[in-house]
C-alpha cells in the first residue's frame, strides 16, 4: 500500500513542483525586466548610471533586511535539504521558503552572479512534504519523499531530468539512489515535462552525435592545465574579495549597520559592473546560451576580461547574501574558458570550433568546483548528445579531482610532517 501512495507522491510532486519552478523562474525574469526597463543585457547600456546603482543596491538591501527578519531566507536549499534527509524531518517553513523565494527572485532579478537550484531543491521539496502529510505516509518515508521533492526541483529548473536527478543525488540525496531510484525517476521526469511546456532548456545546435573529431580529442589535453587554471583563478579571487570584504565591513558594527553598509558597498559595486558590462551579472543562463551556439562573436580580451568580471560579480554576490545556488553561474564561467581557449586555438591554425569548448568549459568548471562528476558528465551529455564534448568532459573532471584530490593529500602530508593540524588551515 504504501508503495502506491509512494508513487502518487511521485507524481503530484513532479507535477505541482514543475508548474512551481515555471512560475518561479518567470518571476525571476519579470521582476529583472521590470527593474531594468526591459530586457536587461539590451537596456542597462541606455539607463542612467545612477539607476543601474539604485537598482542592486536597493535590492540587496531588502533582502538583507528579509534575513535579519528570518536568518533561514539566506540558507542555500540544497544545504538544508541535506540536513532534512540527516534528520529525517523539514528544518524550513512554508513562511521560510516564501522568503526564500522572494529574496532570490531579488537578487537574480537585479542582476546579482548567483543561480536558481537552491530555492528550486527547497520548492520541489515542501511540495512533496505537504503531500507526504496528506497521504499520511508513515514517518520513515519522509525521507524519501524530500528526496523526491529535491530532485524534481533540480530537474525542473535545470530542465533536464537526469542531470536533476544526478545533481540531487550527488549533493543530497545519495542514500535513496539504491532502493528508491525508480520513485525519484518519476518525480524528475513528472517535472521535467511540465517545466518543458513553460521553460526552455539549454540546447547545442551544433551536435554531430557520436562522430569523433581526433582535433578536438587532442587539443583537449592542452585545455586540461587552461581549465585547472581557471578553476584555481576562481577559488583564489572568491576567497580574497571574501577576505578583504570581511576585513573592510566587518568593524564593530550591530547586525542591522553592518547589513545596510553591505547593501551599500555591495551594492554599488554591482550596479557599476553592470553598467561596464550587463554579461557580469544575472545568473548566466544567456551567457552559456549564446556561448556553446555561437550565437555572437566575443574577443578574446572580451571574454578574459568576462571571466574576471562574474568571478568578481559572484564573490560580491555571495558575500553579500545575495540568495540563490552556484551552478549556472559556475557554467557561465567555464563556458567563457572554454570559449577562449577554443578562439586561441583557432588562431593559431587549429582546426576547431570554440563553442565546443565552450560547452566542455561549463560542464567541467561546475563539476570541478562542486564535486559532482557524475552530474558534469550527464550536464555535457543532455546538452549536447555529442561525443566530442561528453568524453573530454569525463577525462579532464576525472583527472582534475584525481590532481586535487592528491595535491590536497601531500598538503594534508607536509602539514602532520611539519607538526601542523590540517584543520588550521582550514
Amino acid at each position: 500500500m504504501w508503495k502506491l501512495k509512494l508513487l502518487v507522491l511521485s507524481l503530484l510532486t513532479g507535477l505541482f513542483t514543475g508548474i512551481a519552478i515555471s512560475f518561479y523562474v518567470f518571476l525571476t525574469k519579470s521582476i529583472s525586466y521590470l527593474f531594468y526597463l526591459g530586457d536587461p543585457y539590451r537596456t542597462i547600456p541606455n539607463l542612467p548610471w545612477w539607476y543601474v546603482i539604485f537598482v542592486p543596491t536597493s535590492s540587496i538591501l531588502m533582502v538583507n533586511l528579509i534575513i535579519l527578519y528570518n536568518d533561514r531566507a539566506r540558507e542555500y536549499g540544497i544545504r538544508e535539504i541535506s540536513k532534512a534527509l540527516g534528520e529525517n524531518r523539514l528544518t524550513f517553513t512554508m513562511s521560510d521558503l516564501a522568503l526564500k523565494i522572494v529574496s532570490s527572485a531579488l537578487s537574480i532579478g537585479s542582476g546579482f552572479a548567483v543561480g536558481n537550484e537552491g530555492p528550486s531543491a527547497a520548492i520541489g521539496t515542501m511540495i512533496a512534504y505537504k503531500i507526504n502529510k496528506f497521504l499520511k505516509l508513515p514517518k520513515e518515508l519522509l525521507k524519501i519523499a524530500i528526496g523526491i521533492g529535491a530532485s524534481s526541483g533540480i530537474a525542473a529548473v535545470f530542465v533536464s531530468p537526469i542531470t536533476g536527478i544526478l545533481f540531487a543525488v550527488e549533493t543530497v540525496a545519495y542514500s535513496l539512489i539504491k532502493d528508491f531510484v525508480g520513485f525519484l525517476l518519476l518525480g524528475s521526469f513528472t517535472s521535467f515535462l511540465v517545466a518543458l511546456l513553460f521553460l526552455k532548456p539549454l540546447m547545442f545546435s551544433y551536435s554531430i552525435g557520436k562522430e569523433i573529431h581526433p582535433d578536438y580529442l587532442f587539443s583537449i589535453f592542452l585545455f586540461i592545465p587552461v581549465i585547472s587554471l581557471g578553476i584555481y583563478l576562481y577559488l583564489t579571487l572568491r576567497d580574497r574579495v571574501f577576505f578583504y570584504l570581511t576585513s573592510f565591513l566587518s568593524r564593530r558594527l550591530n547586525r542591522t549597520q553592518e547589513a545596510v553598509l553591505t547593501s551599500i558597498v555591495v551594492g554599488v559595486t554591482v550596479g557599476v559592473l553592470l553598467k561596464v558590462s550587463p554579461y557580469s551579472g544575472f545568473s548566466g543562463h544567456e551567457v552559456v546560451e549564446s556561448l556553446i551556439n555561437s550565437n555572437f562573436h566575443f574577443p578574446l580580451i572580451v571574454i578574459f576580461s568576462l571571466v574576471i568580471l562574474r568571478i568578481f560579480t559572484n564573490a560580491i554576490s555571495l558575500y553579500a547574501n545575495a540568495v540563490g545556488g552556484l551552478f549556472i553561474t559556475l557554467m557561465s564561467i567555464g563556458a567563457l574558458i572554454g570559449y577562449g581557449f577554443g578562439e586561441g586555438l583557432k588562431g593559431v591554425g587549429f582546426s576547431v570550433e570554440p563553442f565546443y569548448f565552450a560547452a566542455v568549459g561549463a560542464a567541467v568548471f561546475v563539476g570541478v568546483v562542486m564535486k559532482i562528476p557524475f552530474t558534469a558528465v550527464v550536464l555535457a551529455l543532455e546538452i549536447t548528445y555529442d561525443y566530442n564534448v561528453i568524453i573530454p568532459t569525463g577525462l579532464i573532471v576525472s583527472l582534475i579531482g584525481l590532481l586535487a584530490s592528491s595535491l590536497f593529500e601531500l598538503k594534508k602530508a607536509m602539514l602532520k610532517k611539519g607538526g601542523i593540524p590540517p584543520e588550521s588551515t582550514s
